[in-house]
């Protein structure tokens, strides 16, 4: 009887050490790759000229193609161990989507349109919403089938504006396009640096109502409160801001090359190469086991102000950025 227990116990720590190395190598966070040396290949695989818009389509693929085809493949939804007792990865997956998002919306409603009455682009329109299922979908339709799908969409839409007998399928690398995009990348790094300050609390003053002496509130709200993000919370916080770096690193590499006639008229290239700069410090290695909370100015690190720090100055370079592309 002795024995027969030890034999179980056996094969349950093994399974477990199992899982656990197939859990750390899922972990494993994808690398940086080169936008532009991707929509090279792509071109001439497809045998089309790299038109304006051709590199920044292809990072919304291929980060888009990132998240389903990783080491375990999308894992947000999945309801079988390991990966249903992980959330550091799928944290980082919901951060990268989020910006995925954002970028699919502004391809459909600015990027494809001339002007605000313009009819949307077919492929785009059906594109977007397939990105916006629950990240954690698991049953019929799923997330990676719906995601997929938006994905096929995207290249047929990358495939008609590299066709120069498709007038109708069109890029616009403009000023103020670029600028509506940004505006959204903005409020998702303005979140992400809030959220990941509160790791060890804040008395904040409210000022949601400052610079209008007229404005007013749904409901009413104390002049100061306590923000704090939960204990449990704080390395998905972290996560996400790494998955949404990651993403929109990708994109703003796309953008200085689609966008490089419009940066350069408003010597405004190397405030993007600083933003740049910025996001790619979010991604250096994470050498501690575990995500530290210490507080300021304490004994022990606190991963997240230094992310939150990063973060905070790539989003002051985005607002100036974004103001000097409405100057004339």
């Amino acid at each position: 009887m002795q024995q027969h227990f030890g034999k179980i116990a056996g094969g349950v720590a093994g399974l477990f050490l199992v899982g656990y190395i197939i859990a750390v190598y899922w972990s494993i966070e994808p690398s940086a790759f080169n936008v532009v040396e991707k929509a090279k290949q792509t071109a001439e695989q497809e045998q089309v000229k790299m038109v304006p818009g051709y590199v920044t389509s292809t990072a919304l693929i291929e980060v888009s193609e990132t998240l389903l085809n990783k080491p375990g493949g999308y894992l947000s939804n999945d309801k079988m161990p390991p990966s249903v007792l992980m959330d550091n990865m799928p944290a980082w997956e919901y951060g990268a989507l989020e910006m995925v998002r954002d970028l699919a919306l502004s391809m459909r409603k600015d990027f494809s349109r001339s002007q605000s009455q313009s009819t949307e682009h077919q492929a785009l329109k059906k594109a977007q919403p397939q990105f916006n299922i629950s990240s954690t979908a698991w049953v019929w339709p799923s997330a990676e089938g719906e995601y997929q799908v938006g994905i096929e969409h995207l290249k047929r839409y990358r495939t008609q504006i590299a066709n120069p007998q498709d007038r109708e399928s069109q890029f616009y690398a403009r000023a103020d396009n670029l600028r509506s995009w940004l505006k959204e990348a903005e409020k998702r790094l303005g979140s992400l640096s809030q959220r990941l300050s509160a790791s060890v609390g804040q008395d904040r003053v409210n000022t949601d109502l400052a610079g209008d002496s007229a404005a007013n509130q749904a409901t009413y709200a104390p002049s100061h409160h306590v923000v704090k993000t939960s204990w449990w919370k704080i390395d998905d916080v972290f996560y996400e801001s790494r998955g949404a770096t990651w993403a929109l690193l990708h994109f703003l590499k796309a953008v200085e090359h689609d966008f490089a006639d419009v940066l350069d008229k408003k010597n405004a290239k190397v405030s993007l190469q600083q933003i740049i700069r910025e996001l790619e410090s979010t991604q250096e290695t994470v050498w501690s086991p575990m995500i530290l909370n210490g507080s300021g100015f304490g004994f022990v690190a606190n991963h997240s102000l230094v992310m939150a720090n990063y973060i905070s100055r790539a989003n002051a370079a985005l607002i100036e950025l974004s103001e000097l592309l409405a100057q004339g």
